[in-house]
């Protein structure tokens, strides 16, 4: 019997290991938050933090949008079995 490949994410230490590095790097920029200087145009905009929770919302909201339209645009199982 031939065994199936393993792929580098089928690991789940190397799974473990990529969401470090993503942790890691998040908590950098959020950390360089506190001394880049930003030009900003609304006052809301210098608050720390405030690019990462805009794009956390963001991404909900868009994920949110998505459930609905799906409920809109989404076939019938069937669908291609009707004879269209």
């Amino acid at each position: 019997m031939e065994q199936e490949k393993r792929h580098l994410f089928d690991d789940p230490a190397n799974v473990r290991r990529l969401l470090y590095g993503f942790y890691t790097v998040c908590a950098m920029l959020l950390v360089l938050d506190l001394v880049h200087h930003r030009h900003v145009v609304h006052a809301w905009e210098s608050l720390f933090g405030f690019y990462a929770l805009f794009g956390f919302v963001a991404c909900v909201v868009l994920v949110l949008i998505a459930k609905e339209m799906r409920k809109l645009l989404m076939r019938s199982k069937d669908y291609y079995d009707d004879g269209h």
